[in-house]
């Protein structure tokens, strides 16, 4: 299985999970973020519409407890027009290890049942406590009735399968600094940079850009050394401890190149104005005609 994230449609989330190649699982605090998005999209769309997903709550031991899920809205149950309300119930048998969840149709006796659920006080010395995931699916519910009712059993890990492949899961990306983007499981960039190890200063950011646009024409760099006695420039570029010829006819880098990483420095220079460079990470270089040289260590590439 492969650590995750996923929004719903794009819209609510995003929730941490677990894919196996087939199927998203998420474990029963994901699974409780998941009941609100999807409770939040039915209130924004219509439960017509829709699946949500909700989680009963209980104790090991408690007495049986009967639970209306209601979405609100009414259809039409006969050729005069009658209405009924669209709405669901089960039944959590809570003796035992595992609770067990049986969808039961929505009665008048049932209704009453719920209610007195709802109001029962929390017994003393109750058991540890238990749940039950279950997913409603609106759109048949006029038709089938407890048939649209699924109760999601967990796994052996405890996490929860929900959503098949109809469900419009979309895995969430991230963009490095460098500037391509991965989905949230690829935690390392091809650039060497990892998901969680992004620079947090413009100075970080720029030497990051400054290599990609280095490393475009001359792939072997590993550092360069900026001035920023006047306007911020590359006044060097290294492969290892070997110096690559920035000559603009004889070596790999061109002048235009060696502007566009220019520019990017002096962009940077900008935006942290009033931030300490020593802190960025770029090494002060002593130097004879410079008081303001520094050495940017360029990500470690990943082996492609």
């Amino acid at each position: 299985m492969i650590d995750t994230r996923v929004t719903l449609d794009g819209i609510v989330g995003p929730y941490d999970c677990k894919w196996t190649g087939w199927s998203y699982l998420f474990s029963l605090n994901a699974s409780r973020q998941v009941s609100a998005g999807t409770l939040e999209m039915a209130d924004s769309y219509g439960f017509s519409c829709m699946e949500t997903i909700h989680v009963i709550d209980g104790r090991e031991r408690d007495p049986d407890t009967v639970h209306v899920i209601d979405s609100g809205e009414t259809y039409v149950v006969n050729e005069d027009g009658d209405r009924a309300a669209r709405a669901v119930a089960v039944r959590v048998r809570w003796r035992g290890k595992t609770p067990t969840a049986t969808p039961i149709a929505v009665t008048p006796q049932v209704r009453r049942a719920a209610r007195k659920t709802k109001n029962r006080k929390p017994g003393r010395g109750a058991g540890a406590a238990r749940a039950v995931v279950i997913c409603v699916h609106w759109q048949w519910v006029d038709d089938e009735g407890t048939g649209a009712v699924d109760v999601i059993e967990p796994l052996d890990d405890g996490y929860y399968p929900i959503g098949g492949r109809a469900w419009p899961w979309c895995v969430v990306t991230w963009k490095c600094a460098c500037g391509y983007t991965q989905d949230w499981q690829d935690t390392k960039c091809l650039c060497g940079l990892t998901r969680d190890g992004q620079p947090k200063t413009p100075l970080d950011t720029a030497g990051v850009q400054v290599s990609q646009i280095l490393r475009a024409l001359a792939p072997e760099a590993t550092s360069a050394l900026i001035d920023l006695t006047d306007l911020a420039r590359v006044c060097a570029v290294f492969a290892g401890d070997r110096e690559i010829d920035t000559a603009d006819d004889t070596g790999p880098l061109d002048t235009e190149t060696l502007g566009q990483a220019d520019e990017v420095l002096r962009r940077a220079m900008d935006e942290a104005a009033h931030e300490d460079i020593a802190t960025s990470g770029w090494q002060l270089v002593p130097d004879e005609k410079s008081t303001a040289l520094y050495r940017v260590t360029f990500p470690t590439a990943a082996a492609h």
